[in-house]
């Protein structure tokens, strides 16, 4: 009788303890489940948007950089990526500037270029990734809309910098591109003595995200 009680006494305290455990355990994944991950969100006014365009048959770049960019609709994410995806954006056309001494380029691109386009006033856009980790932005300019594909890389840990080439033809806008090369014919010219504007354009991003 002694025995049974013994062995009865002894399911009982290591029953308490394995309630004990389970219940010390569901507390620490309950804890651990309220663990905040940190999220990733664009700093807004960091962004630098710069191309470069090419002239004459050598294809000589011309660069320039836009100096205001509005962040129009932005969230946030775990990666970098997922923060970026559906970033939309503005870019006002009269914020374009290429450091030309003569002060006659940024007038001439504004009114034989963009001047001849529709809905100019902005460049809009709206970031876009892929399950596969590739990433690309949609591009309204003159009425239209096109795909740019990018490639990326990270500069920092929080930093990173896009690269893509826009052809102007998806966006309808060869007679732009015609009117710029008529307005600086000269200048165009190359050592075949043709003028020349090219309708590719390479585009550039750098943005910096945080951490909280």
């Amino acid at each position: 009788m002694k025995k049974i009680a013994f062995i009865a006494l002894s399911l009982i305290v290591f029953a308490g303890y394995s309630c004990k455990d389970t219940k010390k355990e569901k507390e620490q994944t309950d804890t651990n489940s309220t663990v905040k991950t940190e999220q990733y969100s664009i700093v807004k006014d960091s962004t630098k948007v710069s191309f470069v365009a090419y002239k004459t048959i050598e294809k000589k770049p011309v660069g320039g950089t836009f100096t205001k960019i509005n962040i129009t609709k932005s969230t946030t994410g775990s990666t970098a990526m997922e923060a970026l995806n559906g970033t939309t954006f503005s870019i006002p056309v009269s914020s374009l500037f290429t450091n030309d001494a003569t002060g006659t380029r940024d007038p001439k691109l504004l009114e034989f270029f963009f001047g001849v386009m529709k809905d100019t006033e902005l460049i809009s856009g709206v970031f876009k990734t892929e399950a596969n980790n590739t990433c690309s932005i949609d591009i309204t300019l003159n009425g239209e809309t096109a795909n740019i594909p990018l490639t990326f890389e990270a500069t920092s840990d929080n930093s990173y910098t896009f690269n893509g080439v826009m052809d102007l033809k998806e966006w309808n806008a060869l007679d732009a591109v015609a009117s710029l090369n008529k307005a600086c014919e000269v200048l165009h010219t190359g050592a075949d003595g043709v003028s020349k504007t090219w309708s590719e354009v390479a585009v550039k991003a750098e943005v910096l995200l945080e951490k909280k």
